[in-house]
């Protein structure tokens, strides 16, 4: 188990935002934690330099190309990248220098899985190349995955049968508590038991961390088996409930 760093773009801008407010319908209830003038260059140098792998960088709607490509020219390789990647765009993301693709859209058709676009993506850039973001928001008792920016249920939820499925075509899950991302009151601790319990590939949770003990404490509630996400709490991103020399030296000591 280890942290995972992660980058988010809006309007070509590293920002932190608290996830449920992203809306293409009204761009104004859009809540910013973080913005900085600091390139994604900056922080893609900072993690490569402290071997914090299997970092993901994503493209909150459009405007963020300039800055993403900067972000991958700066740790070839080093990134997985996602954020509106179809079959159309997965090879020059590719070409670009990204690690894997992260798709969770393109995949659905409303609200059901897309098995032939599924498919060709797998067939276009592989399964070791492909991660799956099935973020999710809770709706009665279970977690649906979502779509749109998060914004739109799809009918499918987060389940044994469902992770079982999605793990034929991809190396690797993430999956944000879409929830509560960005808000720092603590991490969807059922979802993060139901993913320690079901998961059959590496998993990285993302929603909610803010504090160290939030690392330790999905370590123990995920079996060991989920990678972790801090965002909004991390000093780096502004944030004061976390340092970033901490999770350094968490890695560290998991390695």
């Amino acid at each position: 188990m280890k942290f995972r760093p992660c980058i988010d773009l809006h309007k070509g801008k590293v920002k932190q935002i608290v996830g449920s407010t992203l809306s293409d319908d009204d761009p104004g209830v859009l809540k910013e934690n973080y913005v900085t003038e600091r390139p994604p260059s900056y922080y893609a140098r900072l993690f490569r330099n402290d071997g914090l792998t299997g970092g993901h960088m994503i493209m909150l709607g459009p405007g963020n190309e300039t800055a993403a490509t900067e972000g991958l020219s700066a740790w070839p390789n080093g990134l997985q990248i996602g954020g509106g990647i179809t079959v159309d765009s997965a090879g020059y993301w590719l070409d670009k220098g990204a690690a894997a693709i992260i798709v969770t859209s393109y995949v659905f058709r409303n609200g059901i899985i897309d098995k032939k676009r599924l498919k060709d993506l797998v067939g276009l850039v592989g399964k070791d190349r492909l991660v799956l973001d099935l973020s999710c928001r809770k709706k009665d008792k279970d977690y649906y995955i979502v779509t749109d920016r998060w914004q739109r249920f799809t009918d499918v939820t987060i389940s044994p049968k469902t992770l079982d499925y999605f793990s034929k075509y991809c190396f690797e899950f993430l999956i944000h508590a879409a929830d509560v991302e960005g808000k720092c009151r603590g991490i969807e601790e059922d979802l993060v038991k139901l993913l320690g319990r079901c998961t059959p590939v590496q998993t990285t949770y993302a929603g909610g961390a803010r504090s160290i003990k939030d690392l330790y404490l999905v370590k123990e509630l995920g079996q060991d088996r989920l990678d972790l996400t801090i965002g909004s709490a991390l000093d780096i991103f502004g944030g004061d409930g976390v340092t970033y020399d901490e999770v350094v030296a968490f890695n560290k000591r998991a390695a």
